[in-house]
């Protein structure tokens, strides 16, 4: 056997496991989520932190055992894992995303019929949160979903879509890693290049300078900016041309070095962006009085 042909089975290998992984393993899933959470928990009030301890204490009256529920860098999470209980939770599946046509003028409505969506469950999840009158658990679980919906809403291929399920369909190579698609590499490895290689640490406390440039807006702001980065950047960088025009894209393609160097800041800045928003939207909820009205 030549070495060319052991490298390629290799590496075959390789990416046919990181396909079995869970998906709590995946970056997005698991680690750029939980990076999220640690950016807000530096960035939040003494006030905000306290409150939220406090409603930890009431997981064990949402009875999920198996996804455990102690800190924000739990909640993060805890969506992803109660869903693999489908009887159960199954019905929260198309709360995490809102796809768009990246090749359609933006339609802030669309793919979110009843609310079932994740910019409306991020508003929804905040006023939840918010309502005192509610029982602790409960509030505790809005608390959950709309930790992991701010994270989620800023990943681009959960905004954005070429009639491919936003990237899901597309088998990508990333680097010399062969076989996945371009919605795991956001989601995975990309993510958790970005945010190991930062060269500045991303969970820190920010000062009120950068918390202006990185904060601010509201979750459907923030679906367009995914939904554009998709349309500008992830998509002609995937296929190196203009995705809205002339022929179909091909089922196939793959991300080189020099691409992966480029999405680096852009997924750095995704991850950092939602840690800020995220305690932007917690320290609103525990904040007296009531949260003003928004448009979802």
């Amino acid at each position: 056997m030549g070495h060319r042909t052991l490298r390629h089975r290799v590496l075959t290998a390789f990416a046919a496991l990181l396909a079995l992984l869970p998906a709590q393993a995946h970056a997005w899933g698991f680690f750029a989520h939980r990076t999220t959470a640690e950016i807000a928990d530096e960035n939040i009030s003494d006030d905000t932190r306290a409150s939220m301890q406090r409603l930890f204490a009431a997981a064990p009256l949402l009875a999920t055992p198996e996804c455990k529920l102690e800190t924000i860098e739990d909640a993060s999470v805890w969506p992803d894992c109660v869903r693999r209980t489908r009887w159960r939770w199954g019905y929260t599946a198309a709360w995490h995303y809102r796809t768009a046509p990246v090749c359609e003028a933006y339609n802030p409505r669309r793919n979110c019929s009843g609310g079932n969506c994740v910019t409306a469950q991020i508003e929804r999840s905040q006023r939840l949160l918010a309502d005192e009158s509610l029982p602790a658990h409960i509030r505790l679980e809005a608390l959950a979903f709309m930790v992991h919906f701010i994270g989620d809403v800023h990943m681009p291929l959960h905004s954005g879509d070429h009639e491919d399920r936003g990237g899901n369909s597309v088998e990508t190579d990333y680097g010399i890693v062969p076989g996945l698609n371009l919605h795991w590499i956001w989601d995975g490895p990309l993510a958790e290049r970005a945010i190991t290689s930062a060269e500045v640490p991303l969970v820190r406390r920010y000062s009120a300078e950068e918390r202006a440039d990185l904060g601010g807006g509201t979750p459907a702001d923030w679906g367009r900016e995914s939904w554009q980065t998709s349309r500008d950047f992830v998509y002609p960088e995937a296929f190196d041309r203009p995705v809205c025009e002339g022929d179909d894209l091909p089922d196939e393609t793959a991300l080189t070095q020099e691409d992966i160097e480029r999405a680096i800041p852009i997924s750095q800045r995704r991850v950092t962006q939602a840690g800020i928003r995220m305690a932007e939207y917690l320290d609103a909820a525990f904040a007296p009085g009531p949260l003003p009205e928004e448009e979802i």
